[in-house]
């Protein structure tokens, strides 16, 4: 194949520009210009989040050759990184057999695409061109066995393969992702000082380390992203109260989340949340683009995987249910207006008049009391699938590598590393002392929220979910007696009793004989 520019070019310049196959080329060996080339890493797909994660990786000082489908989006990489000056450190491929051949052996390639069948179909034009030794690194996020079969697939080939969750959206991806790979201990070793430099950076390392073998990053991944859906929908229940109980402008809401980002609920989402309210439209300069935005919310598969996968593992999940549901409800929004015209809500003129002030403070005490239960339900998640898997999982390690880079990093994750340190086997970050001691002391201010909300009329399934949680948590006894009753009666499903050991079965209809 020969290349676009000159060799002579390509030596002054070694990665300046797009190497491409001519038209005419049918020889198999590549270009002078590319054996000259010798590329860290390789990255597959062009979006958005692949152009970024390029062009981290570029910003670092590794040189990375960069190939898409779509021939346009690679110039458009290039081009970028040329405005950035890092056009020394890319070089983009019109041709895939060229983008290999320029990398390093054992040669590394990382692939951002959809998930699903696109990613089977790049695996299978890589795999026409890689050799025994080297390594695909999916960084999508995808569904955890689809990387376990991957693994297996390219593994007969003796090619490595890591799944690898990367959060922290474009900005992230270009300035400093939380990274969570997954895959063989070698790989990973051979990985480190790549992932290491561009992933975020905080007080105790970079946000990046080996989650587990198999497709354990991929499920952390997941979890990851079923905690931010359980944090969004709490965060969009406290919007509602405060604006819709509380009266409060958008101005005032920008002011109360500035002011709350100022402490114990430091976050990216409560950060981004402050800047949405004060933004005006552009075409109405007294409007807000919050107001004018259609309630109706979209998603792209990963809190549903983890909502599934809670049920699969029998680990209760129910803030983070909520707010997928409360996604669903959000998208039937024909029926929703047609529904308001025939249902009714509660009578509220005679309701006192709320102090806003007090009502910031409340729900702000109960907004971090809601949070604490929905991480508990995801870290259990991830715990429990470690253990069902073989995976050998460090939630605290976990916790700290979300605190930088990705949607949901927060100073909160301190704590919860912090917990996990304390005790490496906790059973729940609810009894944990510290944050046992917040739940103690908070769970009344989810109370008060949530009886403005059903005396308003107010739905406020995540924060009602999280508070259903903790309750039936804190139990010592459930109803759960009756329901296992029922199972018997129906079904002869059997029982076990407080004062005797062993299963039990009752002929509920016949009572025994010595009454």
């Amino acid at each position: 194949h020969s290349s676009v520019q000159s060799t002579q070019a390509s030596q002054r310049t070694a990665s300046t520009h797009i190497a491409s196959s001519s038209s005419s080329s049918s020889s198999s060996s590549p270009s002078p210009s590319i054996i000259n080339m010798s590329h860290r890493v390789g990255l597959v797909g062009l979006a958005v989040m692949g152009q970024n994660l390029a062009l981290n990786i570029a910003d670092k000082g590794f040189k990375i050759a960069v190939w898409n489908r779509s021939y346009a989006k690679v110039e458009a990489t290039v081009e970028r990184a040329k405005k950035e000056q890092l056009d020394d450190k890319l070089t983009g491929f019109k041709d895939l057999k060229d983008f290999v051949a320029s990398l390093e052996k054992p040669r590394a390639v990382i692939i951002l695409i959809k998930a699903g069948k696109p990613v089977d179909m790049a695996i299978e034009s890589l795999m026409e061109l890689l050799d025994e030794g080297d390594l695909i690194i999916d960084g999508g996020n995808e569904w955890y066995k689809n990387t376990e079969r991957r693994a297996e697939m390219v593994g007969r080939k003796g090619i490595s393969y890591m799944g690898m969750g990367v959060s922290g959206g474009e900005d992230g991806a270009r300035f400093g992702p939380s990274l969570m790979p997954g895959g063989p201990a070698k790989a990973w070793q051979r990985m480190e000082p790549v992932l290491k430099k561009i992933a975020a950076q905080v007080n105790d390392g970079p946000c990046v380390t080996h989650i587990g073998p198999g497709g354990a990053g991929n499920y952390v991944k997941m979890v990851h992203n079923g905690i931010e859906y359980g944090d969004m929908q709490l965060i969009a229940e406290a919007y509602d109260v405060l604006k819709n109980i509380g009266g409060l402008t958008n101005e005032q809401l920008a002011d109360v989340f500035e002011e709350w980002n100022n402490g114990e609920l430091e976050s990216f989402l409560i950060e981004i949340t402050s800047k949405i309210f004060r933004r005006r439209d552009d075409d109405e300069k007294e409007a807000y683009v919050v107001d004018k935005i259609l309630d109706k919310t979209g998603m792209k598969g990963t809190g549903r995987w983890t909502v599934q996968e809670a049920a699969e593992q029998s680990v209760p999940a129910s803030t983070i249910t909520a707010a997928l549901d409360a996604r669903y409800l959000s998208g039937v929004l024909e029926d929703r207006i047609a529904a308001s015209k025939v249902l009714k809500g509660p009578d509220t003129s005679g309701l006192p008049k709320v102090d806003s002030n007090k009502l910031v403070e409340t729900v702000r005490r109960a907004l971090y009391a809601a949070k604490i239960c929905s991480y508990a339900q995801g870290m259990n998640l991830i715990r429990q699938a470690g253990a069902n898997n073989n995976w050998p999982l460090d939630l605290g390690e976990i916790a700290r590598i979300w605190k930088g880079g990705c949607i949901i990093r927060a100073v909160f994750l301190d704590r919860i590393k912090q917990a996990y340190d304390r005790d490496g086997k906790l059973a729940s970050l609810l009894v944990d002392p510290e944050f046992a001691k917040e739940m103690n002391d908070r769970h009344g201010n989810i109370r008060e929220v949530l009886t403005l909300g059903i005396q308003h009329g107010i739905s406020l399934p995540a924060f009602s979910a999280s508070l259903a949680y903790y309750d039936s948590y804190r139990r010592k006894r459930l109803p759960a007696n009756l329901t296992q009753a029922q199972r018997d009666f129906f079904g002869a499903h059997t029982y076990e009793r407080l004062d005797k050991d062993g299963s039990f079965h009752t002929k509920w209809t016949q009572q025994p004989s010595n009454l």
